[in-house]
């Protein structure tokens, strides 16, 4: 009987190596989405830096990373073992078992891929490297298969062994409670040990001055003055970077937790070249667009422009006709011809240049999206939000443990 696993030869030892690479990638996603959901230290935040398409962030924070609690790239590396073991241990029940996931595979990974194109505009090469494994598996089934002769679709395709099926459900289960554990465990060490220690190496951090020209359009304001509040960020960002929209969200709770306490300056720095010489190419485009429609607005409405914009990321990240609308609405539509405007952009932009190299690959002080100033000191990239709460709760509590210390030195 014709088969891929059965008989000795090439095709066999093509799906071993085919599900492998499924275990590799797999393997790599989830430890991605880990790193970029959990960051273990202040200097291992997200950012966008290299590339807007091939960006494996926005898969990492996008809604279906996680399946019940569980990374999506479990599942792949489940199917990954599923195919090595069928090779290493052939039968005609495992084969067809395997025959009839590895259609429902293909479908799967068809769909986050056009998924992700097409919803996110970006592609994960890490995601990506599982797909072309599931398919290159997919199609050693097609092509050596067992039954792969039968004319009956649902015969060639759908003949798993329940007993096979059974096991398999059984180990999935138990395997994805594990994942589901120690991602709870992950999560709620975010507000413990590991929030502690992101502060500790936030203290550690050298400070940095403050910007020349610290821009007017504010996110959120304690003060009238930027240096009187207890908390001071400094936020250079892009609309249309994924790692910002994913920072917006996070700012969002700390804004209204730490309502009075915070000032926030938004600090344009969108990644194209046609306003920003940092940027060796259009990483992102409208980002200019974007940032010149929202300085337009003025001060006074840039708050509500601002959550506006990232509330419909999708549409302003790939929609020139909704960005025209936008202007529209705030009756900004000249924005893209006020040299004056573009001019206050492009000199809050170049305040990047100010400070010192992160990087020995770059000459420039900010150079990637979100970089933050929080109360003169660098933070890089985005964290989650018990990690960045720690370190505002604690910039509070410094403040106020210094207005005690006058107030007694007052009384002595």
């Amino acid at each position: 009987m014709p088969s891929l696993t059965l008989e000795n030869r090439w095709p066999r030892y093509a799906s071993f190596a085919a599900g492998l690479g499924m275990i590799v990638f797999s393997a790599l996603t989830i430890q991605h989405f880990f790193a970029a959901n959990y960051p273990a230290s202040i200097y291992a935040g997200s950012f966008c830096d290299i590339n807007a398409f091939f960006n494996c962030n926005s898969s990492a924070f996008s809604p279906l990373a996680l399946v019940a609690g569980v990374p999506l790239g479990y599942f792949g590396l489940f199917m990954g073992a599923l195919v090595c073991l069928g090779a290493l241990f052939p039968s005609e029940e495992f084969e067809r078992t395997n025959h009839s996931l590895a259609w429902l595979n293909a479908i799967g990974v068809v769909s986050l891929g056009a998924y992700s194109v097409i919803a996110t505009r970006s592609l994960c090469l890490l995601c990506s490297g599982y797909y072309v494994f599931s398919l290159v598996s997919f199609a050693l089934f097609w092509r050596f298969g067992i039954d792969r002769d039968d004319p009956s679709l649902r015969k060639r395709w759908v003949r798993p062994s329940p007993k096979y099926l059974a096991t398999f459900a059984v180990l999935l289960a138990i395997g994805a409670y594990g994942f589901r554990e120690y991602h709870i465990t992950k999560k709620e060490a975010q507000s413990g040990s590991a929030a502690a220690k992101v502060v500790e190496q936030y203290f550690s951090l050298p400070t940095v001055k403050t910007p020349t020209l610290v821009s007017p359009y504010w996110t959120a304001r304690a003060t009238e003055n930027f240096e009187d509040a207890p908390i001071q960020v400094i936020e250079y960002a892009d609309f249309l970077c994924p790692d910002c929209l994913y920072l917006s969200k996070q700012m969002q709770r700390l804004k209204e937790e730490f309502k009075g306490k915070l000032n926030v300056a938004f600090q344009f720095f969108p990644l194209e070249g046609k306003c920003n010489h940092v940027v060796a190419k259009d990483l992102h485009p409208g980002a200019c667009e974007v940032a010149y429609i929202a300085a337009a607005v003025g001060p006074e409405k840039f708050a509500a422009i601002h959550d506006e914009i990232f509330a419909n990321y999708n549409s302003a990240k790939r929609n020139p006709e909704w960005r025209s609308g936008l202007a529209r609405r705030y009756g900004v539509e000249s924005a893209m011809a006020d040299a004056a405007l573009q001019e206050r952009v492009r000199q809050i932009i170049e305040t990047g240049a100010e400070y010192d190299q992160t990087s020995d690959k770059y000459a420039h002080g900010v150079r990637s999206t979100p970089t933050l100033i929080i109360n003169n000191r660098m933070v890089i990239g985005t964290f989650p939000y018990e990690q960045l709460r720690a370190i505002f709760q604690a910039l509070v509590n410094k403040r106020e443990q210094r207005k005690f210390m006058e107030k007694w030195q007052e009384g002595k």
